[in-house]
C-alpha cells in the first residue's frame, strides 16, 4: 500500500477499519494484515462513528494514515420509518470521521451505494450521474457522500458498490442457500437488474486504489457484467449442484417493501480506466471464487 505523503515506502501504513465485523470490513482486516501493514479493526461498541469523542479516542490511540469506513445503517426498509436514526449513522458518522481525518492528515475511504441513484436508468450510471435517491436509505447515504466531500475534499475516495455478498454476515447468497435447503422452489424477481459483488474482490480493488493513490474522487466498484436477481439465484443454485429449475421467475409486484428497490442499478466503470487501473472481474467468475473460498460452508 502506498505510503502517505511525506513518508518513505519502507514505513508500514496504519489503517483503521470501522465496521470491521461486517462482510466487507472483515475482509479488509484480513487482507491488510496479510500485506504487513498495521491494521486496527473496530466495530460497535468499541467505536461509535457518530460520536466525535469516540472517534477522537480511536484516532489518538492509533494515529491512522488511512481510515476505511465500512460502518453503516444497512437496514433499507427500516430506514423508511427511522430515517433520523439512519441519517445519524450514514450521514453524520462519515462527517465525524472525515473531520477527524482532516486533523490527522489521513485519507478516508467511504463506502457508498447504488441507492443514491433513482434506479430507473437504461444504461450504466457513470460516477458523475446526478444522484436522485428514492428511499430513506439512499438519501442518508448521499448525505454521507456530501459530508465527506465537504470535510475532506482532497483526501477521500467515495466508493459506490451494489449487491454485496461475502463470507461473513448475512447476505442474499446465504439467504438463497438456506432457502435451497428448506424449500422445493424459490420465487425470485426478474425485473431488478444490478451487479453482484463479492466482498473480497471489492476489498482488493480498493487496496489497489490506495496503492495507486490517484486524486481524490468517486469510484464505482462492482464486479463486471450485470444480471437480475432471478439469474443470480440460478447461478447460486448451480454452484451447489441444485436444480436451477427450482428457481421460479416473478416480478417486484409480488414483493411489497417499505423502501422502493431500484429497477436498474448498474454502475459504470469508466472511472478505473481513467485512473489507469483495471476494473473488477465478471460477477460469475467472482461467484465461483466465493464458493471456492468457502461460501457454502
Amino acid at each position: 500500500m502506498a505510503a502517505p505523503e511525506g513518508q518513505g515506502c519502507d514505513l508500514a501504513v496504519r489503517v483503521l477499519v470501522t465496521g470491521s465485523l461486517g462482510q466487507l470490513g472483515s475482509e479488509f482486516v484480513s487482507l491488510i494484515g496479510a500485506r504487513g501493514d498495521d491494521v486496527l479493526g473496530l466495530d460497535r461498541p468499541e467505536i461509535d462513528i457518530t460520536d466525535p469523542g469516540s472517534v477522537a479516542a480511536a484516532m489518538a490511540g492509533f494515529e491512522p494514515d488511512i481510515v476505511i469506513n465500512c460502518a453503516a445503517w444497512t437496514a433499507v426498509d427500516e430506514a423508511e420509518t427511522h430515517e433520523a436514526a439512519a441519517l445519524l449513522v450514514n450521514g453524520e458518522g462519515p462527517r465525524v470521521l472525515a473531520a477527524a481525518c482532516a486533523k490527522l492528515g489521513a485519507w478516508l475511504v467511504h463506502i457508498s451505494t447504488d441507492y443514491v441513484f433513482s434506479g430507473d436508468a437504461t444504461t450504466p450510471y457513470p460516477t458523475d450521474a446526478a444522484p436522485a435517491p428514492r428511499s430513506a436509505y439512499g438519501r442518508t447515504k448521499l448525505a454521507g457522500e456530501i459530508a465527506v466531500q465537504s470535510e475532506l475534499p482532497d483526501h477521500h475516495y467515495l466508493v459506490r458498490t451494489a449487491w454485496l455478498y461475502g463470507l461473513q454476515g448475512g447476505n442474499f447468497v446465504k439467504t438463497m442457500l438456506r432457502l435451497e435447503r428448506e424449500r422445493d422452489t424459490v420465487s425470485v424477481v426478474v425485473d431488478q437488474y444490478g451487479q453482484p459483488t463479492y466482498a473480497r474482490d471489492l476489498a482488493l480493488q480498493i487496496l489497489m486504489l490506495l496503492d495507486a493513490r490517484p486524486p481524490a474522487g468517486t469510484f464505482h466498484a462492482t464486479n463486471g457484467g450485470a444480471t437480475n436477481w432471478f439469474e443470480f439465484t440460478r447461478a447460486i443454485f448451480e454452484q451447489v449442484g441444485a436444480d436451477q429449475a427450482r428457481v421460479l421467475p416473478t416480478d417486484s409486484s409480488t414483493f411489497i417493501r417499505l423502501a422502493p428497490r431500484p429497477a436498474y442499478s448498474v454502475l459504470g466503470h469508466d472511472c478505473w480506466s481513467q485512473a489507469g487501473l483495471p476494473g473488477m472481474r465478471d460477477w460469475r467468475e467472482a461467484l465461483s471464487a466465493a464458493f471456492a473460498d468457502g461460501m457454502a460452508e
